[in-house]
């Protein structure tokens, strides 16, 4: 039996998640992308009932492919309100375009989305090492940071909290507690 962070023992498909990409450094802009919105998505909701959706959200955001999320319009938009597989909350579906069209910016002032959002962590990730669930913090000064900067760039739905749940997600921090099996295979992660 692994060892795993108390808040993965219970349901299969978190416990999937867990072991398999949760602190799993990330540096492809699409998958970045969708994290970004999902983050985004679940503000106010458990993380289960992303994960359950995530599925339904690939296919009505077009594999969140940057590009034809920007292009989505008012009739795309409505579209998505009526789809009972995705969260039909209209502020954080327009800000999945309003997103989509900064990441687009982005990619052009940087090359990629993964050079710019990497920076705030100096490019590796950073090596917490918690004994207990309850001492991770639920932001930091470079979440803190990334929010204000993401912001500041058109970027809707990315408060501090936001921003950290994405850099736990996508690897840019290692938040497994010390004495989880994937702390010590993460511990090693680099670009």
């Amino acid at each position: 039996m692994k060892n795993r962070c108390p808040w993965a023992r219970d349901d299969p498909l978190i416990i999937e998640y867990h072991d398999q990409e949760w602190g799993v450094p990330i540096h492809d802009d699409r998958l970045l992308f969708e994290f970004m919105i999902l983050e985004s998505a679940q503000a106010g909701l458990r993380w289960t009932l992303i994960l359950q959706k995530r599925d339904n959200y690939r296919k009505a955001f077009d594999n969140f492919e940057v590009k034809k999320v920007a292009a989505y319009d008012e009739h795309k938009i409505e579209e998505l309100l009526n789809n009972s597989g995705i969260v039909r909350n209209r502020l954080k579906i327009q800000a999945a375009v309003a997103n989509a069209l900064a990441v687009l910016d982005i990619q052009k002032e940087f090359v990629s989305f993964d050079v710019y959002i990497w920076k705030f962590v100096g490019d590796k990730t950073i090596q917490n090492r918690w004994k207990t669930t309850a001492e991770v913090p639920s932001s930091t000064n470079e979440s803190l940071e990334m929010s204000k900067d993401l912001k500041s760039r058109g970027f809707k739905f990315v408060g501090p909290t936001i921003c950290y749940g994405f850099m736990q997600a996508v690897g840019m921090v290692n938040d497994h507690v010390v004495d989880c099996f994937r702390h010590h295979e993460l511990e090693d992660s680099r670009l």
